[in-house]
């Protein structure tokens, strides 16, 4: 599913994901180097085409939401990532995620860990 969507597309998705649901202006105030009004409702337009969002009208207003519940995409987006860059292998995902930080608290230790075994025991 990420993988259709254009970087200025990701950052829009972003924001609504952020606040649950936007209007073209409220996403307008949150993107980094933000383009036009117009443009933005234009590529808001692209994503409900593609599926990514919807809109209702409501005081005259177009409020977008995802159509796509924030897990289940992150799950989409973690599974492209995972594919394209670490050849299918979420030992080496996790390996450059684990590298990446500065410091691993404890809690967050012993919850991978019970990931771990929790995979062992599938079937």
């Amino acid at each position: 599913m990420q993988e259709a969507l254009s970087r200025r597309e990701r950052q829009i998705l972003d924001v609504i994901y952020a606040l649950g649901r936007a209007t073209a202006a409220e996403v307008l105030e949150r993107l980094p180097d933000a383009p036009t009004y117009t443009t933005v409702r234009g590529l808001l337009r692209v994503l409900e085409q593609k599926g990514h969002v919807r809109h209702e009208d409501e005081a005259g207003r177009y409020v977008y939401f995802p159509t796509v519940a924030r897990q289940r995409a992150a799950k989409s987006a973690l599974r492209h990532v995972v594919r394209t860059f670490f050849d299918d292998s979420p030992s080496r995902a996790m390996a450059a995620l684990l590298g990446s930080q500065r410091e691993v608290s404890d809690e967050e230790i012993a919850r991978l860990e019970e990931l771990i075994a929790k995979a062992r025991r599938k079937p």
